[in-house]
Formats: C-alpha cells, structure tokens, sequence
C-alpha cells in the first residue's frame, strides 16, 4: 500500500487506540477518497431493481465522485463518472430516470449508456469555419469507467481494476447473511437522504459498534428488542472490513435486572406503546433473529429489524459531515398486511425514528467533543483486543475490524 498523504502517524500497531485526528484531518480525508473510496473496494451504489429496465439509471457517488448507474441496452449494468468530458459539467442531473443516452446541458456534448463520448455539437463547426481539430478522437475523451458486480439484488462498483471479484471481496460468511435477508425480487417502499455533522467513519464505527446499541437507545433496552442480556453474536470477516450482529430473543431476559441493576438509562418502566401493534413482528425468515445489523466496508448497511427491511449507503462530504441514503424495501409477495407492518416499523429508524434518531445526534456529539482532542485516542477494548467473530455483542470487535481493514487500505 501506498504511504498515506497525511503527514500524521498512528499511535502503535494495535487495534485498540484510536486517535481523533483520524476525523478532523484534512490530507487524511483526501487520502481516504483515494485509498479506499476510489482504491480497490466494492461500493454499494444501488439496488438492482433501480435499473431493472435497459436506460433505468441512477446517479450516486463513489466517495465525493459522482456516478451515473445505467442498465444498457444488452442488460448489462453500466456506471460512470457523472463528468462531462469537455468541461466537466454533470452528464445527469436527475436522481433517476430512463434514458436513451445522456446529454450535457452545458455544450449538448452526447453520450451512450456505456459511457462512451458519442456526440459533440457542431463537431465540424458552422459555415465551415470553427469545430474540432481533424485529428480529435472522441474515443480517446470521456468520463472514468467502474466495474461493476451484482449479488443477490445489490449493486456494486468500483475503479480499481486490482479489486477482487465482489464474491471473494465479501466472503462466504457475508454473502450467507446478506443472502438470508435478499432472498427474493424486492420492491422499494421509500426512500430519503440524512444530512449528518459527522466524519463518515464515526458512522460507520456506530453500525458495527454492538456494545452502544442498547444503551445509547431506551427504546431498545425498554421494549426489549435488543438487549446485551438476549442472545446474539458478531460476525466479523478475515479481512476484518465486513460484519454482522445478530439478536435473537431469550424469554429468560423478560425477567433480567441487569439494566435496571447498572442504574442505565436504557431501560425505561411504566413506559408503554399507545399503539403495541407497532411491534408486532413476525419470523418472516424462520431463524428467530429479530435484528441482524450487515455492514460491506466502506460504505454499505443492510438493515432487519424485526420486520423492518432497509439498506443504508454512507456518503462522505469532507471531513466533518456526510451523507446517509436510506432505502426502504419489502418484497414484491408481500401481502398487505406484510407491507403494512413495515411502514408500521419503518418508524423505529431514520432521523426522527424512535431508535436511531440518537444515532443522527451520537456522532456529532463525538466530532464536537474531540475537536481539540486531535492528538488524544479513543478506546476501543471491549471485548478484548482482536477483530473476530464472538458469540456475544458485549464487545467492539466489529469497530476493531474496521480500524484493520481501514489501517491496510490507508498504509498506516
């Protein structure tokens, strides 16, 4: 790996001191956007069914570039940089849509759904004088290319041609759990952007982070949907860079003190749901997991809450905010009841969601507290000092796995 481009050092060579530079540094920042975003990762960029007809695209990013996603003509899925190669105005200023090719507002400069520079207008000028010179190439001119992959309805990309195949990329325990959930045609329920005040990292690190879940969040420990006393574990992958927690529910914890014994706030009595069918979810996938938490490094999120189904794509916009792009799903059998109960517990997340509406605050509340602490660490040892897998969610080993893979990517 390349030395990175922040002239700043990391403390030792463990995984559990983090220093808080790591989210305030600028040339660190910069670095990132090449080492990892634009290095060789696999970023989630949409879902399958988003371009599921020739022409369907979407525009997203990959780190701060933009990118078009587009199914062409002979099914493939296509993606691209979002950049005129002219003068480098956006090819498509629309969220999504259906296209035939893309035209460029600024010049009219034409391309195809490969991404290829097929038109210039007035190419050979006007009353025979101006145009380009005879000898211009536009096969030689245009936006940078992505690979691209899919798997079990996600899509992927990435720019770097050293990158491995997305299946190895991910490993087998990853695709089973993210299969688990992805096992049929999905249909899309809902869709918006958070604007968050954090570092993107200090969002990643709070999906993997299976310790805060139910302390940072009373409605979780309250209505017992997830608690450190349930059963459960954390799934983290060899290269460190991926996870998945679980939480399965054990009727023994509907008599556990064990909050209320540690004094934390998390567990509230006397509180109850004025509408209790909120919570009325179902083993729809028969294993009797009713929260699984999936994160792809460096920026997917796969979501089941009881029956709550979203997948999250984290967006980084410097070094001190980014963006979160939360997309809803069920599937295309569901029968109303089904689609109901989700829209029902769609209000347990997003920025107002009884539960991770703490999740938009917790990270700004970090990025504002360490702001004069640059050359201070943060500790991350619970659970000990290793990234692997544990049967308990009482641990950081998923937020130590992060630090690895991001360490390797980095060169640090």
């Amino acid at each position: 790996m390349a030395a990175p481009e922040s002239p700043r050092t990391w403390p030792g060579t463990g995984l559990t001191r983090v220093p808080y530079w790591v989210y305030q540094d600028e040339p660190n920042y910069r670095a990132e956007l090449r080492h990892i975003f634009e290095g060789p990762v696999w970023n989630f960029v949409c879902l399958e069914s988003d371009v599921a007809r020739p022409g369907a695209f979407r525009t997203t990013f990959v780190g701060e570039m933009p990118v078009i996603v587009v199914r062409a003509e002979d099914g493939r899925i296509n993606a691209f940089e979002n950049r005129c190669a002219h003068r480098g105005a956006l090819i498509a200023l629309d969220d999504a849509g259906s296209a035939k090719h893309f035209q460029c507002v600024y010049h009219a400069w034409t391309y195809d759904l490969c991404g290829n520079l097929t038109g210039i207008a007035f190419e050979k000028g006007s009353n025979g004088r101006g145009g380009m010179p005879p000898g211009f190439r536009k096969g030689e001119h245009g936006p940078r290319k992505l690979r691209t992959a899919s798997l079990h309805g996600l899509v992927f990309a990435t720019l770097a041609a050293d990158a491995p195949p997305l299946e190895a990329y991910l490993g087998d325990d990853i695709r089973v759990r993210i299969a688990r959930v992805l096992r049929k045609p999905v249909r899309v329920l809902g869709r918006f952007v958070q604007a968050l005040p954090n570092n993107w990292k200090l969002y990643v690190e709070n999906v993997k982070d299976t310790y805060h879940a139910s302390l940072l969040h009373a409605f979780f420990g309250t209505f017992r949907i997830t608690r450190l006393t349930q059963g459960g574990g954390v799934l983290v992958s060899a290269d460190g860079g991926h996870h998945a927690s679980t939480t399965i529910n054990r009727p023994e914890d509907r008599v556990s003190t064990a909050y209320r014994d540690q004094g934390i706030r998390s567990e509230r009595e006397g509180y109850r749901l004025l509408d209790p069918t909120l919570l009325d979810g179902v083993d729809e996938f028969g294993d009797g997991i009713q929260l699984q938490i999936l994160t792809v490094f460096p920026n997917f999120v796969l979501q089941q809450i009881q029956n709550c189904l979203a997948v999250r794509q984290v967006l980084p916009k410097g070094p001190g905010a980014m963006e979160l792009h939360w997309t809803y799903f069920g599937f295309d059998d569901d029968d109303p009841t089904m689609q109901r109960r989700r829209l029902k517990q769609s209000n347990l997340v997003g920025p107002a969601g009884y539960v991770s509406m703490e999740d938009g605050c917790v990270g700004g509340f970090v990025q504002r507290g360490a702001a004069a602490a640059a050359q201070e660490l943060s500790i991350v040892n619970m659970g000990g000092d290793a990234a692997e897998s544990q049967e308990t969610r009482a641990t950081e080993a998923s937020v130590r796995g992060f630090w690895k893979a991001y360490r390797r990517y980095m060169g640090y």
